[in-house]
């Protein structure tokens, strides 16, 4: 599946907004902004497909937020580095049923080991920085205080 318009771009003179542009980092120590990325299902499901690097390919994003976050998530396919910018951050991973948190100030980070269900919740006003193995990565919503292994949908969002 190709999403039109959504391409790795070869070089981007200008400023990239981390916020609205992922960099894909991937083989061959490259770094590419994401053209035409969305955080919509059938984007993210073509996003392994655009960046073709495979469970070595790693996304860049800012996220700005404030509140619990909606969903639980995994990457299979590696391990995710959450810095927070700015603000508190909880991440909140699911270790064998039990909640392990983690606060983070700013420019404290943490490392989500890869397969491990995690959500992050921010108090008040806060950004994060992640870099993230996107292949497969998986989403379950977050109406329960665990995830179940059963339900949900799959792409590489983040955090």
């Amino acid at each position: 599946m190709t999403i039109v318009g959504m391409r790795l771009v070869n070089h981007e003179p200008n400023a990239i907004d981390l916020r609205t542009t992922p960099v894909h980092l991937g083989l061959g120590s490259r770094a590419k902004p994401v053209e035409g990325f969305a955080w919509d299902p059938e984007v993210l499901h073509a996003y392994s497909a655009v960046a073709a690097d495979g469970a070595e390919g790693r996304m860049v994003t800012i996220f700005d937020g404030d509140g619990l976050g909606d969903h639980w998530e995994r990457h299979p396919a590696g391990d995710e580095l959450v810095v927070c910018l700015s603000g508190s951050v909880t991440v909140t991973r699911d270790v064998d049923g039990v909640p392990d948190r983690v606060v983070l100030g700013p420019g404290e980070a943490t490392v989500n080991p890869a397969g491990t269900w995690h959500a992050v919740d921010m108090a008040g006003p806060a950004s994060i920085l992640t870099i993230t193995a996107g292949l497969d990565t998986d989403h379950r919503p977050r109406t329960e205080a665990r995830p179940t292994e059963h339900a949900g949908t799959s792409g590489p969002r983040t955090p």
